[in-house]
């Protein structure tokens, strides 16, 4: 706290530093639970993938569909790293897909939005080789087709720096843990996308405009997922006419309903510095 006070005139001001701790996990990682934390997620497997971050840390098991959460003084009270940021996850191609109906499921709750499949993929990399297909589990039976991409963690061939997950039997372990799907042309995907998101800086509303990748990779998540952008503004975006006719991409597009109508400033209604004024 710092304080500072004008003798002559009663008037002070006070600024204050506040200090935050935030989880080191994000959404679209793979994270190896200990296992108090596992026995309390109803016997979860430790090896899970972070789904969600609100006020609580929302995890699932790839392999069984069963879902927990934690929230702060939970996750803070016996603390765990991701095995697997997103950065490190690598492309795979689906070669087939078999989906799983019958699964015996013990007591604990289970996601709804996934479906269980077994998959073979193949590394973008190893495509037009020999190599043999990679069998694995995924929760992501619902949208995967033949011949998607995917993103996943190659646990056969990962050296992971983890105390937790070196004590873990390798029998215990997939190969491969598919994490999320992934649409090609993501260069036709950005600039054919019908909205963008505005910001307060100096105290004017502002065009956020960025090439930065992660940025792009934020729209992408709310475009994929409605209850990430329940809460997000979302501003039609007035396209060109050459944008408008093509950059049309097999990938989950936000619906005009949900886009609200761009604010346009009148001349009267700024000041010389661009600036909103309020009466």
């Amino acid at each position: 706290q710092w304080y500072q006070r004008r003798v002559p005139i009663t008037a002070g001001n006070y600024k204050y530093t506040f200090f935050v701790e935030i989880t080191r996990i994000c959404k679209d990682e793979v994270v190896c639970l200990p296992l108090s934390v596992s026995r309390y997620l109803n016997h979860m497997s430790q090896i899970a993938i972070c789904t969600r971050i609100s006020d609580n840390i929302h995890l699932m098991d790839p392999l069984t569909l069963k879902i927990g959460q934690l929230n702060a003084g939970q996750y803070f009270r016996d603390q765990f790293d991701a095995i697997c940021h997103q950065k490190q996850l690598r492309e795979f191609m689906v070669m087939n897909i078999e989906p799983v109906y019958n699964t015996d499921k013990q007591y604990g709750s289970y996601s709804h939005k996934h479906q269980l499949a077994d998959v073979w993929v193949l590394p973008l990399n190893s495509l037009g080789t020999d190599d043999q297909e990679i069998h694995t589990r995924t929760h992501l039976g619902n949208i995967l087709q033949c011949g998607d991409y995917v993103l996943g963690f190659d646990v056969a061939h990962a050296v992971v720096n983890n105390a937790v997950f070196d004590k873990m039997k390798q029998s215990q372990l997939p190969d491969i843990i598919l994490v999320k799907k992934i649409y090609p042309e993501k260069v036709k995907r950005n600039k054919g996308r019908n909205f963008r998101l505005r910001r307060l800086r100096k105290g004017s509303v502002t065009e956020t405009v960025t090439d930065d990748g992660d940025y792009n990779d934020f729209l992408e998540d709310l475009e994929e997922d409605p209850e990430l952008r329940k809460n997000v503004n979302l501003y039609k975006r007035q396209k060109p006419q050459w944008m408008a006719e093509a950059e049309e991409v097999i990938a989950p597009k936000v619906g005009l309903e949900e886009l609200l109508d761009d604010l346009v400033l009148e001349p009267a209604d700024t000041d010389e510095n661009g600036n909103m004024l309020t009466e």
